[in-house]
């Protein structure tokens, strides 16, 4: 088996549990295109929303429930000057992807949270999605072929900006929502679970034709997890087995389909369903 996973102390736990051959891609979420439309590795970390819109579009890939990453997202929301979230609306927004996961779920917060009708804000993305089928909303507007989302936040052409990973590093640069950390962790707190970012996908093939192996892998990966320390989130920020990611990954499949991100709903079952037949083991083998 060939697998791809950002996290150095995952990807050792899953060669060592299995043999098998650790490709080297960073950032990770570079190989998500290849896998999901090729099924170019047999494992793979990549973010929620890939993978649900893999499913989405009938892509041979399932889901392996183990989060390689984990964080709290209100804090992605960031503006320069004296705007907040309460004037985002008729202002404009941008975001790598429209499908990227720390914009679904940011996109969410601001929708239930902060009664932000998403279709009021000017929203440009740069990038299109992983899946090869996957379209931007009528609604949003794709930047001109070579501009960047950093560029054109901190020139002024943009007035807020959804960024992770990718934030530039400029004293200019606030959070947008007052208190982002608090709120995230008040979110957390009322519904029991962080938005989760990055789990495990697994190709059909490869769960079929080496299920002891991908098993062994979630076996390796999950002793990993548990062996790190907590910390004083008030939630799991890196929940394994399908019975702790229900929540995460049924709230971002909603956010995912009401942004017009998905085009089908794609429910938390089916995907348990799916990953349970092509493995051939029950949902309690993996945290049912």
């Amino acid at each position: 088996m060939k697998l791809v996973i950002g996290r150095d102390d995952l990807a050792r736990a899953a060669v060592g549990a299995t043999g098998a051959e650790r490709l080297a891609v960073k950032p990770v979420h570079k190989a998500s295109k290849s896998f999901v439309n090729d099924q170019a590795v047999d494992l793979a970390e990549l973010a929620i929303v890939t993978l649900l819109q893999a499913v989405a579009h009938g892509k041979p890939v399932v889901l392996l429930p183990v989060t390689a990453l984990g964080r709290f997202q209100h804090q992605t929301l960031v503006t320069i000057g004296a705007l907040t979230v309460a004037d985002i609306e008729g202002r404009r927004a941008g975001v790598r992807s429209w499908s990227q996961t720390t914009g679904v779920w940011m996109r969410g917060f601001l929708a239930e949270q902060y009664g932000v009708d998403l279709r009021a804000v000017d929203w440009v993305t740069y990038e299109g999605a992983h899946v090869e089928e996957a379209r931007d909303p009528e609604f949003v507007t794709r930047a001109p072929a070579g501009a960047k989302l950093q560029d054109d936040f901190l020139a002024g052409r943009l007035d807020f900006g959804i960024m992770g990973n990718e934030l530039p590093a400029d004293d200019r640069i606030r959070t947008a929502i007052p208190g982002a950390y608090e709120a995230a962790a008040e979110w957390s707190r009322a519904t029991g679970f962080a938005p989760v970012n990055h789990v495990l996908g697994v190709t059909e093939q490869a769960a079929r034709e080496h299920s002891a192996a991908v098993c062994a892998a979630y076996d390796a990966m999950r002793e990993v997890i548990a062996a790190r320390p907590r910390g004083d989130a008030p939630v799991d920020l890196h929940p394994v087995g399908f019975a702790a990611l229900r929540g995460p990954v049924a709230r971002a499949a909603a956010y995912a389909l009401d942004q017009g991100v998905l085009p089908r709903p794609v429910e938390y079952g089916e995907l348990v369903e799916a990953s349970c037949a092509a493995l051939g083991v029950p949902a309690a083998r993996l945290g049912g």
